[in-house]
This record gives structure tokens, sequence and C-alpha cells, in this order.
């Protein structure tokens, strides 16, 4: 975890608690992303500074009390910070997102044992603003990137000598002929794009935008004979809270949101038919004083400069929530500004992953 500085810190459990392990403090400024590859147990963290790290564990030697993490630069290129991380589903290579109105997609040069980066940028890319989000294909290929621009845009983030060919030869769903950083598809909303991710299929991407909107992009036909001219429909659902700031598949047809309103909410349907089921958080917030709208204290924010009422949410998170993972086959967790790391078993919510 970052605690909204340049640190990385790692806990491990220890009986009922959680015990500071390591403390990672070789970036210079805030700590804007952090992806664990499990298979690999390789750590990637980037920063404002411009700089990205992969952190790799070493078994404890004779005579050390325990392992460490060895940290290796990574030549990212970018001229601004970076804004989000995110390993590829083979752990072979990673994607950085940036200030930079650019992508960088880095793999492992073992000859020179660093980390190289090929850049997506420039007048083909389409890029012309910050990118705030990005996402990888469960094919190791597509790369979805959401931007400032109010704009969803698939590339190829296909790297040569890494990637293997024959994953293209009975077609994909954006064609054939995906060379490294092609424009795929690009698709337009009213609002900055605030997360995304992939189906465990491959067959659907959502992304959530800033104006309380969430987006489903449906890939239905793969076969060898399309092109990258097939459009692809997209569903957009307006939703009647908050805008929300992270979601998460956590099957082929079910969608987890959270973000302002402070609580995990629920989509579930079919491909081009999703639909907002209910919201998973029944407020249990103990203590409660006083219960006013988010809207409310906004309200009051903007009216008095302050809070005027001493208010505590009817929610488990008492902030937004800024990232929703999967904490095992049958939960997911969210962690939110209140400092607060929750874990919500499928079963605790009332639904099952379709």
């Amino acid at each position: 975890m970052c605690p909204n500085t340049n640190e990385v810190i790692i806990f491990a459990k220890k009986g009922n608690d959680w015990e500071k392990e390591v403390t990672f403090t070789e970036h210079d400024s805030l700590v804007t992303g952090i992806d664990w590859a499990p298979n690999t147990n390789k750590i990637v963290t980037c920063s404002q500074d411009r700089n990205a790290y992969v952190w790799s564990y070493e078994a404890a030697k004779p005579g050390q009390p325990q392992g460490v993490w060895k940290p290796s630069l990574v030549i990212l290129r970018l001229n601004r910070g970076c804004t989000s991380v995110k390993w590829s589903p083979k752990e072979d290579k990673f994607a950085v997102g940036s200030g930079a109105a650019a992508v960088s997609v880095c793999y492992y040069v073992e000859d020179n044992q660093w980390w190289l980066s090929k850049l997506i940028k420039g007048d083909k890319s389409g890029i012309n603003s910050t990118i705030s989000c990005v996402a990888w294909h469960p094919n190791n290929i597509f790369l979805a990137a959401g931007g400032t621009d109010s704009k969803t845009r698939v590339f190829s983030g296909f790297v040569q000598n890494l990637d293997d060919k024959k994953a293209l030869v009975e077609g994909t769903c954006f064609g054939t002929r995906l060379p490294f950083g092609q424009l795929l598809a690009e698709y337009p909303t009213s609002g900055w794009v605030q997360s995304m991710d992939w189906s465990p299929s491959g067959f659907s991407l959502a992304w959530t935008t800033r104006d309380s909107c969430v987006h489903f992009l449906s890939c239905t036909a793969v076969t060898k004979e399309q092109t990258q001219t097939v459009a692809h429909p997209v569903q957009t659902l307006k939703c009647r809270g908050l805008p929300y700031t992270a979601c998460l598949w956590v099957g082929s047809s079910t969608l987890i949101v959270g973000g302002h309103d402070c609580v995990p909410v629920l989509f579930q349907g079919s491909l081009g038919n999703m639909n907002y089921i209910r919201d998973l958080d029944g407020g249990e917030a103990s203590g409660q004083k006083k219960s006013v709208g988010i809207a409310a204290q906004f309200q009051n924010q903007a009216n008095l400069g302050v809070d005027s009422v001493d208010v505590e949410l009817p929610s488990r998170h008492q902030n937004r929530i800024m990232e929703i993972i999967h904490c095992g086959p049958t939960s997911f967790s969210t962690v939110g500004w209140d400092g607060q790391l929750i874990v919500w078993p499928f079963q605790a919510c009332g639904f099952t992953a379709q």
C-alpha cells in the first residue's frame, strides 16, 4: 500500500494483526500506481517522479533473518508524471499511463538485465490528454486506455519476440494485423474516464466516467474474417448517484463498481444488456451521529466553506472508494480515502458471480 506519500509499505499478517514488514523509499514523489504479479511475485510501482520500479523478491540466504526485495529501475522515457500501472495477464510486460499523453509498455530484456519500454503516443495514437487508467485484455495483446479527453481507446500492445503470433492466426475481435501501438478502436464519452476493466472472457470492456455513467463495450464476434473496421456496440448506463472511480469484473457478466457514493454497486446481465442490480452495502455504520446525503455535504461546503454538521455516512466506507480488486475466488476487496480496506464475500453480499 501507499499512504499517499512517496513510500510503498508491505504488511505481513501475524495472527490476527498486520505488521509492517518492509518499506520502499526509492520514489521521490507521490506513488500513483502499484500492481502485484501473483504468479511471478513481482511488484511494479510508478510515481509522479516519472519513474517506475519492478521489485523482485530474493529468498533469505544463510545468516539472514528474512528475504529482501530488490528494485530494478524501468526506462519509461516519459517527461510527465505517471498515473497508473498494470501487469499484463502473462506478467511478462506492463503498461504505465502518464500525463505525457502517452502509454509506456515495458518488458524485460534478459541480455541487458533491465526493463525497456515502447511508447504509444503521437498523432497516430490519437492520444492528446493525460492517460488516467489502463487495462490489459486476457489475450495479453489488447490494451485499453482511458483519458481526460473523455475517450476510451484500444491499442495493440503486441511486442515483437515476446508475444506469440500464433495467438492471432485465428483472428481476433479487432483483426489479425496488430503492429505495436496501432489504434484499434476509439470510443468518445461525455466525461473523463475514471476506471476500466476487461471481463474474464475478453468479450466485454467496462469503463466508468466522471459524468456518473458506466459503459460496456461488447466484442461478440471473434472470427478469422473480421477486420479492424468492425464496429462493436457500446451500452451506456446513466447512474443516479455520484461518479464511480473503480470497477472490477468478478465474472463474465458480473461487474462491481464503486466511487464517491462510498458503496460498492452490483451490475449484472448479458453481453450488450447489462443492468444495475443494487447497492451491496446495506449501511451498518456504528456510532452514527447524524446521516446526511453526500450531495448535502457538498452543498454545505460550497456555501459555508466547511462541514456544518458532524456526519457519519450510513455505510462502511466513509469516503470514496479508490480501488476494487479480487480477494480470492469468492470475494473482492475495496479501499477508500477513509483509510479502510474491506473484504466483501460474495455470499455475504447476497449474489453469485456469473
